[in-house]
């Protein structure tokens, strides 16, 4: 990388390591400068010399621990030769301004992020710029102002690009940055906080506790709503198209809505810097009553761990939720919970991934998805029962005040046509997108999805379209001990969910299935009929039993336990 450091006799730029000791540019400055003394070399990241420091007392700290990034500007200074012998080292550094970064400067939280965000927090992050023919006086090589890198939450860059709303991890940049600027206490204090608008418990104001006292100090203050300026998820890409059209598919035949929670992984998102998307490798139906204008559902369902953990063995997590909104136009056409972890925050989780999508008709009545998150401040505002929903989808109502719940003042602030900005009071209600982050959405360009099976199996919870029973698995598997067919057949999400379902093979025996499913190897397949619990489920296809999925029947009382039951409930007969 290239650092560039100003004095008063110009600028000049030396290329250096993140890794390096910044030491390690002693001798430069001392050449350029035509130095012949180095202890006379004081440098800081900011102009005013008051801030400057001795650069051999930085021994030890590197560019990066002291978040000096490509392009950066450092400021040197020199001691007049005669001047007194400064503080020592220790007291050196209480003053100086170039601050360890947070994650070098002490241990950080013991926080599991995900690993895209790891991934992240490692990049450079910097948008790099080809020079400007027009401002650009220098040579190829050079580097000023109007060519070095920009940081990834350049406003004018972002506007530019269409980016409503920068990354999280672009954001998370930015206020770092921000409080090593404004912060010299080496102690790492976490830059992200989640809003909390809930009556403070223990309140040492000597009153008695909410509902019974309330004091300044412990009562929430006014809430001044502004649309969230970030977003933890920037980009939702559907592996395939068919997990849209199959799932449309149901209200295009019954005329219902339908709901589903979508299956995936994170991954980094190159179109935004330092951008995250949510890859949706499976949409998953949990037992609803589909209706023409709603949906209900029973959530969590009997079975909820059981498909989490079939999805965990294929690599997938909820990554969000998606359902319809759809009115037929009667042309016959078909038109129409999770936290975030994150060790920079003193809680050690901050915002969610989780995303929503809605199938909804567009202005020119083709079926369209929309998706985006909700703020931290929405999050707030619900877990302190602030806000419901209104009969006006445009809208938010703020609820009212009782002895049980204490509402604050909330106001919305929004440029009037004059452009002037204007605060309103937000009670009785404000307007929905204060609370909403848009996310784009698309499919790549090619398509390379996990699940390869062409051939259709009944998608659970739809007996109106189709059964999953045993019949329907034995026609869909064609087993043939080991070859291609089976191969294909069992590379199926909603295969692998049911077979789950029956719990007729082990952990290892599952496992084998999957990888089966997702690396198509003959061997594995091979290794799998081979197994047990495989034998046992060949069988049990033979039989033509019927099995409830995710329950086992009592041979004494016939009642139907739950898979993780290990005794009848009824009876308490061994299940055998």
């Amino acid at each position: 990388m290239i650092v560039r450091i100003r004095s008063e006799q110009g600028t000049f730029r030396i290329e250096t390591n993140p890794d390096d000791d910044i030491t390690t540019i002693t001798s430069e400055i001392v050449r350029h400068l035509k130095l012949s003394d180095p202890n006379r070399i004081l440098i800081s990241n900011s102009p005013k010399p008051a801030t400057a420091s001795p650069i051999s007392g930085l021994i030890g700290k590197t560019f990066d621990h002291l978040e000096i990034r490509h392009g950066d500007m450092l400021y040197v200074t020199l001691v007049d030769p005669e001047e007194k012998e400064r503080p020592p080292r220790q007291e050196l550094e209480s003053k100086t301004t170039l601050l360890p970064s947070a994650s070098t400067s002490i241990p950080l939280p013991s926080v599991k992020q995900h690993p895209v965000d790891d991934f992240l927090e490692k990049q450079e992050g910097l948008i790099a710029r080809g020079r400007d023919p027009k401002f650009c006086k220098h040579s190829n090589n050079g580097m000023c102002d109007y060519c070095m890198p920009l940081e990834p939450y350049d406003p004018k860059y972002l506007a530019e690009k269409g980016i409503k709303h920068m990354s999280f991890h672009s954001y998370l940049r930015k206020i770092r940055k921000e409080s090593n600027k404004n912060s010299r206490n080496a102690r790492f204090i976490p830059p992200l906080e989640e809003p909390d608008f809930r009556v403070k418990e223990n309140c040492s104001g000597g009153h008695a506790p909410w509902p019974e006292g309330i004091c300044t100090s412990c009562q929430p203050g006014a809430i001044t709503l502004q649309p969230q300026s970030f977003r933890m998820v920037d980009h939702v890409e559907f592996s395939s198209s068919s997990h849209i059209e199959n799932f449309i598919n149901y209200w295009r035949s019954t005329g219902l809505q339908r709901f589903g929670y979508m299956y995936g992984k994170y991954e980094p998102y190159p179109d935004v810097p330092l951008g995250i998307k949510a890859v949706v490798e499976v949409i998953y139906e949990p037992p609803q009553e589909g209706e023409v204008d709603g949906i209900s559902l029973g959530l969590p369902w009997n079975d909820e761990k059981i498909i989490d953990d079939a999805a965990e063995a294929c690599g997938l997590t909820k990554v969000g939720m998606i359902y319809t909104d759809l009115t037929d136009d009667e042309t016959g056409q078909g038109k129409s919970r999770y936290f975030n972890p994150s060790r920079y925050s003193p809680t050690g989780k901050f915002g969610s991934k989780f995303v929503t999508c809605i199938v909804s008709g567009n202005k020119d009545g083709d079926v369209d998805v929309s998706a985006y998150q909700v703020s931290n401040t929405c999050v707030a505002m619900v877990t302190a029962d602030l806000v419901e929903a209104s009969v006006d989808p445009s809208v938010v109502r703020v609820k009212e005040s009782t002895n049980q719940r204490y509402v604050p003042e909330v106001f919305y602030k929004y440029k009037n046509n004059y452009g002037l900005e204007v605060q309103e009071s937000a009670k009785p209600c404000f307007p929905v997108e204060y609370f909403l982050v848009n996310v784009t959405h698309g499919f790549p360009f090619s398509p390379n999805p996990l699940f390869t099976s062409s051939d259709a199996f009944p998608i659970e919870n739809r007996d109106e379209l189709g059964k999953q029973d045993l019949k329907t698995l034995q026609r869909h598997l064609a087993i043939d001990q080991g070859g291609s067919q089976l191969i294909t057949a069992v590379s199926n999400f909603h295969v692998l969910a049911y077979i789950k379902q029956l719990d007729q093979l082990d952990n290892n025996e599952f496992s084998q299935l999957v990888k089966l499913a997702i690396h198509h190897n003959a061997a594995d397949a091979f290794a799998l009929v081979e197994m047990p619990g495989w034998q046992k489920l060949l069988a049990l296809i033979e039989s033509g039993q019927e099995v409830h999925k995710g329950k086992w029947s009592c041979k004494r009382c016939t009642f139907d336990n739950p898979s993780s039951a290990s005794v009848c409930q009824i009876c308490e007969f061994p299940r055998e």
